[in-house]
Protein backbone atom coordinates (compact mmCIF):
# COMPACT_ATOMS: atom_id res chain seq x y z
CA UNK A 1 0.00 0.00 0.00
CA UNK A 2 1.21 3.51 -0.68
CA UNK A 3 2.73 5.23 2.33
CA UNK A 4 1.17 8.33 3.88
CA UNK A 5 2.83 11.20 5.67
CA UNK A 6 2.77 10.80 9.43
CA UNK A 7 -0.30 12.21 11.09
CA UNK A 8 -0.11 15.02 13.66
CA UNK A 9 -2.70 14.51 16.36
CA UNK A 10 -4.64 17.67 17.12
CA UNK A 11 -3.62 19.48 13.84
CA UNK A 12 -6.32 19.33 11.16
CA UNK A 13 -5.21 18.22 7.69
CA UNK A 14 -6.44 21.49 6.19
CA UNK A 15 -4.18 23.49 8.52
CA UNK A 16 -1.22 21.27 7.72
CA UNK A 17 -1.79 21.90 4.01
CA UNK A 18 -2.01 25.66 4.61
CA UNK A 19 1.27 25.68 6.52
CA UNK A 20 2.97 23.64 3.82
CA UNK A 21 1.63 26.04 1.19
CA UNK A 22 2.90 29.03 3.13
CA UNK A 23 6.39 27.56 3.34
CA UNK A 24 6.30 26.84 -0.38
CA UNK A 25 5.26 30.41 -1.08
CA UNK A 26 8.03 31.75 1.11
CA UNK A 27 10.49 29.57 -0.72
CA UNK A 28 9.26 30.96 -4.02
CA UNK A 29 9.58 34.52 -2.78
CA UNK A 30 13.10 33.83 -1.56
CA UNK A 31 14.07 32.40 -4.93
CA UNK A 32 12.58 35.34 -6.79
CA UNK A 33 14.37 37.68 -4.38
CA UNK A 34 17.68 36.04 -5.25
CA UNK A 35 16.91 36.44 -8.93
CA UNK A 36 16.02 40.10 -8.40
CA UNK A 37 19.37 40.69 -6.75
CA UNK A 38 21.38 39.13 -9.58
CA UNK A 39 23.73 41.61 -11.24
CA UNK A 40 24.69 42.04 -14.87
CA UNK A 41 28.42 42.22 -15.53
CA UNK A 42 29.56 44.78 -18.11
CA UNK A 43 33.07 45.35 -19.46
CA UNK A 44 33.63 49.07 -20.02
CA UNK A 45 36.40 50.56 -22.19
CA UNK A 46 37.72 54.07 -21.59
CA UNK A 47 39.06 55.91 -24.63
CA UNK A 48 42.28 56.92 -22.85
CA UNK A 49 44.29 56.28 -19.71
CA UNK A 50 42.99 57.03 -16.21
CA UNK A 51 43.08 60.81 -15.72
CA UNK A 52 40.81 63.72 -14.79
CA UNK A 53 37.99 63.15 -17.34
CA UNK A 54 37.69 59.54 -16.18
CA UNK A 55 36.01 60.91 -13.07
CA UNK A 56 32.56 60.82 -14.65
CA UNK A 57 32.54 57.02 -14.74
CA UNK A 58 34.80 56.29 -11.76
CA UNK A 59 32.56 58.41 -9.54
CA UNK A 60 29.48 56.48 -10.69
CA UNK A 61 31.22 53.25 -9.75
CA UNK A 62 32.62 54.46 -6.40
CA UNK A 63 29.33 55.98 -5.23
CA UNK A 64 27.44 52.79 -6.01
CA UNK A 65 25.34 54.16 -8.88
CA UNK A 66 26.07 51.10 -11.03
CA UNK A 67 25.42 48.78 -8.08
CA UNK A 68 22.09 50.54 -7.49
CA UNK A 69 21.16 49.49 -11.03
CA UNK A 70 22.26 45.87 -10.40
CA UNK A 71 25.34 46.28 -12.59
CA UNK A 72 28.86 44.99 -12.02
CA UNK A 73 30.99 47.27 -14.22
CA UNK A 74 34.66 46.56 -14.95
CA UNK A 75 36.42 49.74 -16.15
CA UNK A 76 39.52 49.35 -18.34
CA UNK A 77 41.94 52.11 -19.32
CA UNK A 78 42.21 52.84 -23.03
CA UNK A 79 44.68 53.81 -25.74
CA UNK A 80 42.61 55.96 -28.08
CA UNK A 81 39.16 56.06 -29.64
CA UNK A 82 40.09 53.90 -32.61
CA UNK A 83 41.30 51.14 -30.29
CA UNK A 84 38.15 51.44 -28.18
CA UNK A 85 35.95 51.04 -31.26
CA UNK A 86 37.95 48.01 -32.41
CA UNK A 87 37.60 46.32 -29.02
CA UNK A 88 33.86 46.90 -29.00
CA UNK A 89 33.59 45.54 -32.54
CA UNK A 90 35.66 42.50 -31.57
CA UNK A 91 33.35 41.78 -28.64
CA UNK A 92 35.96 42.02 -25.87
CA UNK A 93 34.00 44.91 -24.30
CA UNK A 94 30.31 45.69 -24.04
CA UNK A 95 30.37 49.46 -23.88
CA UNK A 96 32.85 52.31 -23.88
CA UNK A 97 33.84 55.89 -24.69
CA UNK A 98 34.87 56.68 -28.26
CA UNK A 99 34.99 59.59 -30.67
CA UNK A 100 32.01 59.88 -33.03
CA UNK A 101 34.45 60.30 -35.94
CA UNK A 102 36.02 56.91 -35.14
CA UNK A 103 32.58 55.32 -35.23
CA UNK A 104 31.84 56.91 -38.60
CA UNK A 105 35.21 55.70 -39.91
CA UNK A 106 34.55 52.12 -38.79
CA UNK A 107 31.23 51.86 -40.59
CA UNK A 108 32.36 53.77 -43.69
CA UNK A 109 35.33 51.46 -44.26
CA UNK A 110 33.71 48.25 -42.95
CA UNK A 111 30.02 48.16 -43.87
CA UNK A 112 29.83 44.53 -42.70
CA UNK A 113 31.33 45.29 -39.28
CA UNK A 114 29.16 44.78 -36.18
CA UNK A 115 26.68 47.64 -35.93
CA UNK A 116 28.10 49.63 -33.05
CA UNK A 117 25.96 52.58 -32.04
CA UNK A 118 26.50 55.71 -29.99
CA UNK A 119 23.84 55.83 -27.27
CA UNK A 120 24.78 58.92 -25.22
CA UNK A 121 26.72 61.97 -26.40
CA UNK A 122 29.43 63.10 -23.99
CA UNK A 123 31.17 65.97 -25.76
CA UNK A 124 28.99 68.44 -27.62
CA UNK A 125 32.13 69.85 -29.24
CA UNK A 126 35.24 68.15 -30.55
CA UNK A 127 38.17 68.71 -28.16
CA UNK A 128 40.65 68.74 -31.06
CA UNK A 129 42.94 71.76 -31.08
CA UNK A 130 46.11 73.05 -32.70
CA UNK A 131 49.01 74.46 -30.65
CA UNK A 132 51.91 76.65 -31.78
CA UNK A 133 54.53 78.70 -30.01
CA UNK A 134 53.95 82.42 -30.41
CA UNK A 135 57.68 82.78 -30.92
CA UNK A 136 57.24 80.91 -34.22
CA UNK A 137 55.19 83.80 -35.58
CA UNK A 138 52.01 81.74 -35.85
CA UNK A 139 49.13 83.97 -34.72
CA UNK A 140 46.35 83.15 -37.21
CA UNK A 141 45.37 79.98 -39.13
CA UNK A 142 46.84 81.51 -42.30
CA UNK A 143 50.27 81.48 -40.64
CA UNK A 144 50.22 77.66 -40.71
CA UNK A 145 50.76 77.52 -44.47
CA UNK A 146 54.06 75.84 -45.29
CA UNK A 147 54.85 75.04 -41.64
CA UNK A 148 55.91 71.75 -40.05
CA UNK A 149 53.11 70.13 -38.00
CA UNK A 150 53.45 67.03 -35.83
CA UNK A 151 50.97 64.45 -34.53
CA UNK A 152 50.41 60.70 -34.49
CA UNK A 153 48.73 59.46 -37.66
CA UNK A 154 45.63 58.44 -35.68
CA UNK A 155 45.25 61.77 -33.86
CA UNK A 156 41.72 63.18 -34.24
CA UNK A 157 43.00 66.72 -34.77
CA UNK A 158 45.35 65.62 -37.52
CA UNK A 159 42.74 63.50 -39.27
CA UNK A 160 40.17 66.31 -39.21
CA UNK A 161 42.69 69.02 -40.09
CA UNK A 162 41.27 69.23 -43.65
CA UNK A 163 38.01 70.46 -42.08
CA UNK A 164 39.93 73.09 -40.11
CA UNK A 165 41.78 74.11 -43.27
CA UNK A 166 38.57 74.39 -45.29
CA UNK A 167 36.74 76.34 -42.58
CA UNK A 168 39.63 78.80 -42.41
CA UNK A 169 40.17 79.06 -46.17
CA UNK A 170 43.61 77.52 -46.22
CA UNK A 171 45.09 75.70 -49.22
CA UNK A 172 44.21 72.03 -49.64
CA UNK A 173 47.66 70.95 -48.36
CA UNK A 174 48.81 73.90 -46.28
CA UNK A 175 51.30 72.15 -43.99
CA UNK A 176 53.97 69.47 -43.87
CA UNK A 177 53.16 66.66 -41.41
CA UNK A 178 55.62 64.75 -39.27
CA UNK A 179 54.50 61.42 -37.80
CA UNK A 180 55.35 61.22 -34.10
CA UNK A 181 54.67 59.06 -31.08
CA UNK A 182 52.04 60.59 -28.76
CA UNK A 183 54.60 60.79 -25.94
CA UNK A 184 56.94 62.95 -28.06
CA UNK A 185 54.42 65.34 -29.60
CA UNK A 186 54.51 68.09 -26.96
CA UNK A 187 58.25 67.66 -26.36
CA UNK A 188 59.02 68.41 -30.01
CA UNK A 189 56.98 71.61 -29.88
CA UNK A 190 58.55 72.67 -26.58
CA UNK A 191 62.02 72.22 -28.13
CA UNK A 192 61.04 74.18 -31.22
CA UNK A 193 61.69 71.21 -33.51
CA UNK A 194 58.23 71.55 -35.10
CA UNK A 195 56.06 74.60 -35.65
CA UNK A 196 52.74 73.25 -34.37
CA UNK A 197 50.99 70.13 -33.12
CA UNK A 198 47.43 68.85 -32.91
CA UNK A 199 45.93 67.16 -29.86
CA UNK A 200 42.99 67.24 -27.49
CA UNK A 201 42.87 70.66 -25.83
CA UNK A 202 42.76 69.40 -22.25
CA UNK A 203 45.57 66.92 -22.88
CA UNK A 204 48.15 68.80 -24.93
CA UNK A 205 47.80 72.13 -23.10
CA UNK A 206 48.67 70.61 -19.74
CA UNK A 207 51.40 68.44 -21.27
CA UNK A 208 53.01 71.55 -22.77
CA UNK A 209 52.87 73.33 -19.42
CA UNK A 210 54.63 70.35 -17.86
CA UNK A 211 57.39 70.91 -20.42
CA UNK A 212 57.91 74.53 -19.45
CA UNK A 213 55.55 76.42 -21.75
CA UNK A 214 52.92 78.73 -20.31
CA UNK A 215 49.54 79.21 -21.95
CA UNK A 216 50.58 82.79 -22.64
CA UNK A 217 53.48 81.41 -24.73
CA UNK A 218 51.09 79.58 -27.03
CA UNK A 219 48.74 80.25 -29.88
CA UNK A 220 45.85 77.80 -29.51
CA UNK A 221 43.22 77.13 -32.16
CA UNK A 222 40.33 75.14 -30.77
CA UNK A 223 38.67 73.52 -33.75
CA UNK A 224 35.20 74.12 -32.28
CA UNK A 225 35.91 77.86 -32.19
CA UNK A 226 37.33 77.93 -35.71
CA UNK A 227 34.49 76.61 -37.81
CA UNK A 228 34.66 72.85 -37.12
CA UNK A 229 31.33 71.82 -35.58
CA UNK A 230 32.05 68.14 -35.06
CA UNK A 231 30.67 66.20 -32.12
CA UNK A 232 33.29 64.68 -29.82
CA UNK A 233 33.18 61.55 -27.70
CA UNK A 234 30.11 59.46 -26.97
CA UNK A 235 29.13 56.31 -25.12
CA UNK A 236 29.24 53.52 -27.72
CA UNK A 237 27.53 50.15 -27.20
CA UNK A 238 28.09 46.79 -28.84
CA UNK A 239 25.27 45.28 -30.92
CA UNK A 240 25.14 42.30 -28.58
CA UNK A 241 24.50 44.51 -25.56
CA UNK A 242 21.85 46.48 -27.43
CA UNK A 243 20.05 43.36 -28.62
CA UNK A 244 20.41 41.04 -25.63
CA UNK A 245 20.57 43.33 -22.58
CA UNK A 246 18.72 46.54 -23.42
CA UNK A 247 17.59 47.02 -19.81
CA UNK A 248 21.20 46.79 -18.60
CA UNK A 249 22.24 49.37 -21.19
CA UNK A 250 19.52 51.79 -20.09
CA UNK A 251 20.53 51.17 -16.46
CA UNK A 252 24.18 51.92 -17.26
CA UNK A 253 23.25 55.25 -18.84
CA UNK A 254 21.08 56.21 -15.88
CA UNK A 255 23.99 55.57 -13.51
CA UNK A 256 26.53 57.33 -15.74
CA UNK A 257 24.19 60.30 -16.12
CA UNK A 258 24.10 60.62 -12.32
CA UNK A 259 27.89 60.44 -12.23
CA UNK A 260 28.25 63.16 -14.86
CA UNK A 261 25.91 65.51 -13.03
CA UNK A 262 27.72 64.96 -9.73
CA UNK A 263 31.06 65.62 -11.43
CA UNK A 264 29.84 68.84 -13.02
CA UNK A 265 28.47 69.93 -9.65
CA UNK A 266 31.73 69.32 -7.76
CA UNK A 267 34.80 68.45 -9.88
CA UNK A 268 37.16 68.57 -6.90
CA UNK A 269 35.17 65.97 -4.97
CA UNK A 270 34.94 63.81 -8.10
CA UNK A 271 38.73 63.76 -8.40
CA UNK A 272 39.00 61.72 -5.19
CA UNK A 273 37.68 58.74 -7.10
CA UNK A 274 40.31 59.13 -9.83
CA UNK A 275 42.99 59.19 -7.14
CA UNK A 276 41.54 56.05 -5.56
CA UNK A 277 41.83 54.21 -8.89
CA UNK A 278 45.16 55.68 -10.01
CA UNK A 279 47.20 56.65 -6.98
CA UNK A 280 50.06 58.26 -8.93
CA UNK A 281 48.01 61.04 -10.56
CA UNK A 282 48.72 64.66 -9.71
CA UNK A 283 45.42 65.77 -8.16
CA UNK A 284 45.81 69.47 -8.89
CA UNK A 285 46.87 68.87 -12.48
CA UNK A 286 44.13 66.36 -13.20
CA UNK A 287 41.49 68.55 -11.61
CA UNK A 288 42.43 71.28 -14.08
CA UNK A 289 42.20 68.76 -16.93
CA UNK A 290 38.79 67.67 -15.72
CA UNK A 291 37.55 71.25 -15.49
CA UNK A 292 38.72 71.99 -19.06
CA UNK A 293 36.97 68.82 -20.22
CA UNK A 294 33.72 69.80 -18.51
CA UNK A 295 33.65 73.55 -19.12
CA UNK A 296 34.76 73.62 -22.75
CA UNK A 297 33.32 70.44 -24.23
CA UNK A 298 30.80 68.60 -22.03
CA UNK A 299 28.78 71.16 -20.07
CA UNK A 300 28.68 73.69 -22.92
CA UNK A 301 26.13 76.52 -23.10
CA UNK A 302 24.08 74.48 -25.60
CA UNK A 303 24.06 71.43 -23.32
CA UNK A 304 22.99 73.56 -20.39
CA UNK A 305 19.97 74.60 -22.44
CA UNK A 306 19.11 71.31 -24.14
CA UNK A 307 20.33 68.69 -21.68
CA UNK A 308 22.99 65.99 -21.69
CA UNK A 309 23.26 62.99 -23.94
CA UNK A 310 21.27 63.70 -27.10
CA UNK A 311 22.38 64.71 -30.60
CA UNK A 312 20.86 66.85 -33.32
CA UNK A 313 20.20 64.47 -36.21
CA UNK A 314 20.82 67.06 -38.93
CA UNK A 315 24.16 68.00 -37.37
CA UNK A 316 25.17 64.34 -37.09
CA UNK A 317 24.35 63.81 -40.76
CA UNK A 318 26.55 66.78 -41.66
CA UNK A 319 29.32 65.42 -39.42
CA UNK A 320 29.13 62.11 -41.25
CA UNK A 321 29.64 63.74 -44.64
CA UNK A 322 32.45 65.93 -43.29
CA UNK A 323 34.34 63.04 -41.70
CA UNK A 324 34.03 60.79 -44.76
CA UNK A 325 35.32 63.56 -47.01
CA UNK A 326 38.12 64.63 -44.63
CA UNK A 327 39.33 61.06 -44.01
CA UNK A 328 38.94 59.96 -47.64
CA UNK A 329 36.70 57.03 -46.65
CA UNK A 330 35.03 54.52 -48.93
CA UNK A 331 31.37 55.43 -48.47
CA UNK A 332 28.87 57.41 -46.45
CA UNK A 333 27.35 55.31 -43.64
CA UNK A 334 23.73 55.89 -42.71
CA UNK A 335 23.95 58.65 -40.12
CA UNK A 336 20.53 57.72 -38.74
CA UNK A 337 21.98 54.37 -37.61
CA UNK A 338 25.01 55.85 -35.87
CA UNK A 339 23.13 57.15 -32.83
CA UNK A 340 20.41 55.29 -30.95
CA UNK A 341 18.48 57.51 -28.49
CA UNK A 342 16.23 54.71 -27.22
CA UNK A 343 18.21 54.13 -24.02
CA UNK A 344 18.66 57.73 -22.86
CA UNK A 345 17.39 58.69 -19.42
CA UNK A 346 14.36 60.98 -19.37
CA UNK A 347 15.10 64.58 -20.38
CA UNK A 348 14.31 65.83 -16.88
CA UNK A 349 17.13 63.62 -15.54
CA UNK A 350 19.56 64.93 -18.19
CA UNK A 351 19.10 68.59 -17.31
CA UNK A 352 22.09 70.24 -15.68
Amino acid sequence: MPSHPPSHPGVPALTRRAVAGAFAALGGLAASGVRAQETTRLRFQLDWRIEGPSAIVLLAQAKGYFADEKLDVVIDAGSGSSAAVQRLAAGTHDIGFADIASLIELHANNPQAPRLQAVYLLLERTPAALFARKSSGIRTPADLVGRKLAAPVFDAGRKTFPLFAKANRLPATPANWVNVDPALRETLLARGEVDAITGFYYTSLLNLEARGLKESDLTVFKYAEHGVQLYGNAVVASPKLIAEKPQALAAFLRALNRGIKDTVRDPRAAMRHVKEREGTVDLALEERRLRYFLDHFLATPLVRIQGLGAVDTARLRLNTVQVVDAFGLKQYPDADLLFNPAFLPALAERRL
